[in-house]
Parts: C-alpha cells; sequence; structure tokens
C-alpha cells in the first residue's frame, strides 16, 4: 500500500521532538505540507530543515505555549486568517507527574486547559475548511491510562479521558462531511518525556532510571519500547484516504501493554 498526502496541508503539535516530530516527519515524506507547534523555536526550526521537500511543498511553524491557553487562542486565531489545514494532530505538552490528593484546583484547571481546551479550540478553527473542502482528518494523541489509570499521573488520566469522549462524540457530528475522528491510546515509547517520568519513578522508589526502565520493558509483552516512527507510520494511514471508514475509534499502541479489552 502506497500511502500518498500529496496537496494536503497537516497541523502537528508538540511537535519539536518525540512522537510530534517524528509524526511530522512522516507526513511531510509523504507528501503533505507540515506545520509544526511548540514552544522550543530553535528545535522547530531543526525539525523544519529536517522534513523533506518536494515541490508543492510548504513546511512552517508556530511558536506557541501550551500552557498558556490565551497566548495559545491568540497565536492560533492568527494562523488560520490565513491558512487551513486538512489533517490535525492534536499532540500535547504532559502534566507533571502527582497523585490525586498531591494536586489542587489549580493544577487540574490547567491540565484541563493544556490538554483539552487547546484541543477543543484548535479544531473548532480547523473544522469550517475540513467542512467546504468535503475532507478532514483529526487524530488525538492520549494515553493508555485513560483505560488503565496510572497512580501517579491524576492530571493525565483524568484529562485525557476527557479528550477521548469528546473525540468519539465530534466523530459522529462531522462523519457526514468526510472528516474522520479518531483517537490514539499511546504506550510507552523511546522519548524525552517518558525518560523524565522513569527518572520521576525512580527517585520515588529510590532506584535508578535503569531499574524502573528494565521493569518497564518486562511489563510490556514485546519487552520493548515503541520507536516514534511506528508511532508516525499508524498516525499516517490514519490520514490518508486509505483510512477513509474508521472514524470515532480510540486505538492503542503499546506492544500489548494494555490488558483490557
Amino acid at each position: 500500500m502506497i500511502i500518498s498526502l500529496k496537496n494536503k496541508k497537516a497541523l502537528v503539535g508538540g511537535a519539536s521532538q518525540g512522537l510530534g516530530k517524528a509524526i511530522a516527519l512522516q507526513l511531510a515524506a509523504s507528501g503533505a505540507s507540515v506545520t509544526v507547534m511548540a514552544r522550543n523555536e530553535e528545535k522547530l526550526k531543526a525539525v523544519v530543515d529536517e522534513m523533506l521537500k518536494n515541490e508543492g511543498q510548504r513546511h512552517q511553524y508556530i511558536v506557541i505555549d501550551f500552557n498558556d491557553f490565551e497566548h495559545f487562542k491568540i497565536k492560533l486565531n492568527d494562523f488560520f486568517k490565513t491558512n487551513t489545514v486538512d489533517i490535525l494532530v492534536n499532540n500535547t505538552n504532559g502534566p507533571k507527574a502527582g497523585t490525586v490528593l498531591e494536586k489542587t484546583d489549580d493544577d487540574y484547571l490547567a491540565a484541563f486547559n493544556m490538554l483539552f481546551q487547546t484541543v477543543q479550540f484548535t479544531t473548532s478553527l480547523a473544522v469550517p475548511h475540513m467542512k467546504e473542502n468535503g475532507f478532514g482528518r483529526i487524530i488525538n494523541l492520549t494515553s493508555r491510562t485513560v483505560r488503565e489509570p496510572a497512580d501517579n499521573l491524576a492530571l493525565s488520566n483524568t484529562i485525557r479521558a476527557a479528550v477521548v469522549t469528546w473525540g468519539k462524540t465530534l466523530s459522529r457530528d462531522v462523519a457526514k462531511y468526510n472528516i474522520t475522528v479518531n483517537n490514539i491510546l499511546t504506550g510507552n515509547f523511546d522519548t524525552e518525556r517518558l525518560k523524565q517520568l522513569f527518572e520521576l519513578q525512580a527517585a520515588a522508589k529510590n532506584v535508578s532510571p535503569e531499574e524502573v526502565l528494565i521493569n518497564a520493558k518486562s511489563e510490556i509483552p514485546m519487552k520493548r519500547l515503541g520507536c516514534p516512527e511506528e508511532m508516525a507510520n499508524l498516525v499516517t494511514f490514519l490520514a490518508s484516504d486509505q483510512a477513509s471508514y474508521i472514524t470515532g475509534a480510540t486505538i492503542p499502541i503499546d506492544g500489548g501493554l494494555l490488558k483490557s479489552i
């Protein structure tokens, strides 16, 4: 199967590194013009420079802070005044780890703004063009912990679950316009974010990060972490014409780690 995203425009969040970067690179390699957004301008420039550029492709970046929702809205409004997207990959920062009782009201509100409000707002700006064009792909990166919550990820467990149910509801509203909406439950991938989480777990348990990594791999049936490129392949397929009848799905990509059905 050959996937071509020629003449498609994509917007990818959290794309300065990790999963977002891998997704942006693969979408570009498949022919899409890609806009990447994150906080670090230097890293974003490097991603744009790295993306494959064929005739007709135009890549760009937006320096934006998912933690500042008011600033986020201003930057996205400005972008959509002169740009449209056919493929939207909603991928955000991860909130700080911690248990339910450790988190305050302000923590939950900040996480809601970062993980949910940014996703909903960006999507609301992207959908009108998708409806008019009769094509759209909305892909929400969430977490396996919405099905099997992790004790130390209270904010992520809670708010990402809202993204999943919102995405399912949205999928029914926009399906008649040939717009698909799918959620991805992300497992343990070899990224900087995962390394940070492992370091926090190691400190809390008074063990080495290497021990945490070994234990994490042992719990995964495939006995390894995921490669960001494997996530990028799934997203690129969901963004393509070949996935035109897949919508409202919540798809785990975790090497078999989830025990629930």
